[in-house]
C-alpha cells in the first residue's frame, strides 16, 4: 500500500497500537461524524402525480405496484432498471429539466422526489436493502465506524441528498441544492449540540466532497471554527474526470449489468451534478485533447463545442453560466482536511471515437487514477492550496484501491478508521489506556 503525504506530515500509528486504541474507545470521547455520499450513493424515492403522462403501459402511473400508503416508491436503486422497457421508464422519471426562465433545474412534470430519513445513515448502507450483497455502499464503512464506538443517530449521522441536482454560484437560484445545504447545517448543529458541543467530523465520498467544500465556504469562519472539527474526503473528484465526458457522449451504465448505455444517456445528460463532474479547466491541461474523433478533437477548454457536437446544445448555457463559475471556487476553508484517494489503477484520460461516433463506446487511453477519477483531479488541492498558510491538507494515497472499493477494501478501511481515531485526539486516548509513545 502506497501512502503519500500532502502539505502536512503526520504521525502514523502502527496497526497493533490502533487495535489497542479501539479496545479503549468510548462513544463519549468521539466527535460526532456525518457521512455525505457520492453520486448515486443513497436511495432516492419518487411519487407520481396526476400530471404525470406516459405513452407506454410499462411507464404508467400505476407502475411500480409496490408503493407505500402515500404513493412513494424507491426510484434509485431498483432492479427493474435492468429490464429494457423499465430502463426507459426509469430514465424518464430520473430526468431533470433546466428552466431558463427560472434559471434552475426541475423534475419531469408529474414526478415528485424525496430523500428519506435525512440525518440517518440508513439510506446510505445499501442502494436496495433487498439486495444487500450486490448493492452495498457505505455499509462496510459504517460497520468499521461502529467497531470503534460510533453509534447511529447518536454520534454517527448521514446526509443523503438528491444527487442529480448540483449547486449554483452566487446570483443564481438553486432550490434543491440550497435546501440540502440548509438541512446539512442544521444537522451539524444538532449533532454538535447533542454531543456536549463537540465539533463535527464530515466524511464524504466522491461528489459529496465537492458539496462539502462549498458548504464550508458558504458558512462563516466563526461558524466553521465552532462546529467543524475536520473534513475527511474519500475519492473526491476536485477537478471532475474524463470519465464524465464519456457519460455525456455515449452514456455510462456505472457498472450496472445488462443496461444499454444509450438508453440512459439522455437522463444522464440532464443531471446538473454531472455537468459539475466534467473536467475542470482550472485543473486539467489546456492544450491536451481529451476526446478525439475522426472529425475533431476537444480539450478541456472546448467543452461547450463538445456539448453542441454530441447533440446536447441545451446544456451549454447552464454549463457556462452556472457550472464554470462554480468550478473556479476553490477557496481554502481553513478546516483541517484529509484526502484519502486510490491510485495506481488505470483510469481513462483520453477517449477515442471511431466511424460510428458518439453512439458507441470509445476506445480509451489510460493514465493514473482510481479507475474513475484522474490523479490530477484527486490531488488538485495540493497545487491549488500550495501557498495557503492557514490551511492544513494531508493526502493519503492507497495503491491499487479504486474509486468505489475505498469504501469496502479492508486495508483502505483500516487507514480511514486510523485517521478518524487520530482526529479524535488519539494521543490523549492512548495515554488514557496506559501508553505514552506514538510511533512515527
Amino acid at each position: 500500500m502506497k501512502m503519500k503525504g500532502g502539505l502536512k506530515i503526520m504521525a502514523i500509528v502502527s496497526m497493533a497500537m490502533v487495535h489497542q486504541l479501539y479496545m479503549c474507545e468510548s462513544s463519549n470521547s468521539l466527535h460526532p461524524l456525518i457521512l455525505i455520499p457520492g453520486a448515486g450513493g443513497n436511495q432516492l424515492e419518487a411519487r407520481l402525480t396526476r400530471d404525470y403522462k406516459s405513452s407506454t403501459l410499462f411507464c404508467s402511473r400505476w407502475n411500480p405496484i409496490m408503493k407505500d400508503s402515500q404513493g412513494w416508491f424507491r426510484l434509485w436503486f431498483s432492479p427493474t432498471v435492468l429490464l429494457a422497457p423499465y430502463t426507459d421508464c426509469f430514465a424518464r422519471r430520473m430526468t431533470l429539466h433546466y428552466d431558463k426562465d427560472l434559471d434552475d433545474y426541475r423534475n419531469e412534470i408529474g414526478v415528485q422526489t424525496r430523500v428519506d430519513q435525512f440525518g440517518s445513515v440508513q439510506s446510505l448502507l445499501y442502494l436496495d436493502p433487498n439486495l444487500k450483497k450486490i448493492t452495498a455502499y457505505m455499509a462496510p464503512l459504517v460497520d468499521s465506524l461502529e467497531a470503534i464506538g460510533y453509534v447511529r443517530d447518536k454520534t454517527l449521522f448521514g446526509a443523503p441528498y438528491d444527487f442529480r441536482y448540483g449547486l449554483a454560484p452566487e446570483g443564481h437560484p438553486c432550490e434543491v441544492g440550497s435546501k440540502f445545504l440548509k438541512d446539512l447545517k442544521e444537522l451539524v448543529e444538532k449533532a454538535s449540540n447533542s454531543n456536549g458541543g463537540k465539533s463535527v467530523i464530515l466524511m464524504t465520498h466522491s461528489l459529496g466532497g465537492l458539496f462539502a467544500l462549498q458548504f464550508l465556504n458558504r458558512n462563516s469562519p466563526t461558524w466553521r471554527r465552532h462546529f467543524i472539527k475536520h473534513l475527511v474526503a474519500l475519492s473526491t473528484p476536485w477537478g471532475g474526470s474524463v470519465e464524465g465526458m464519456r457519460t455525456f457522449a455515449s452514456g455510462n451504465t456505472l457498472g450496472v449489468p445488462l443496461v444499454n448505455p444509450l438508453r440512459v444517456r439522455t437522463e444522464q445528460r440532464s443531471s446538473e451534478s454531472n455537468l459539475w463532474l466534467l473536467p475542470n479547466p482550472t485543473i486539467y491541461e489546456h492544450n491536451t485533447p481529451i476526446v478525439i474523433t475522426q472529425n475533431s478533437n476537444y480539450t478541456v477548454d472546448e467543452i461547450p463545442r463538445f456539448l453542441k457536437d454530441i447533440g446536447f446544445e441545451e446544456g451549454i448555457y447552464p454549463y457556462e453560466s452556472r457550472i464554470l463559475p462554480l468550478m473556479e471556487q476553490f477557496q481554502a476553508p481553513g478546516v483541517d482536511l484529509t484526502c484519502v484517494i486510490g491510485g495506481g489503477v488505470k483510469t481513462p484520460e483520453t477517449l477515442l471515437y471511431g466511424e460510428k461516433g458518439f453512439d458507441e463506446q470509445p476506445e480509451m487511453g489510460y493514465g493514473d487514477g482510481d479507475g474513475t477519477v484522474n490523479m490530477v483531479s484527486l490531488r488538485a488541492l495540493e497545487k491549488l492550496w500550495a501557498e495557503e498558510k492557514n490551511q492544513t491538507l494531508e493526502t493519503i494515497e492507497l495503491s491499487g484501491v479504486s474509486h468505489k472499493s475505498i469504501l469496502e477494501n479492508r486495508d483502505a478501511l483500516d487507514v480511514i478508521i486510523r485517521e478518524i481515531s487520530r482526529i479524535n485526539s488519539m494521543a490523549y486516548r492512548l495515554r488514557a489506556c496506559g501508553h505514552t509513545h506514538v510511533e512515527a
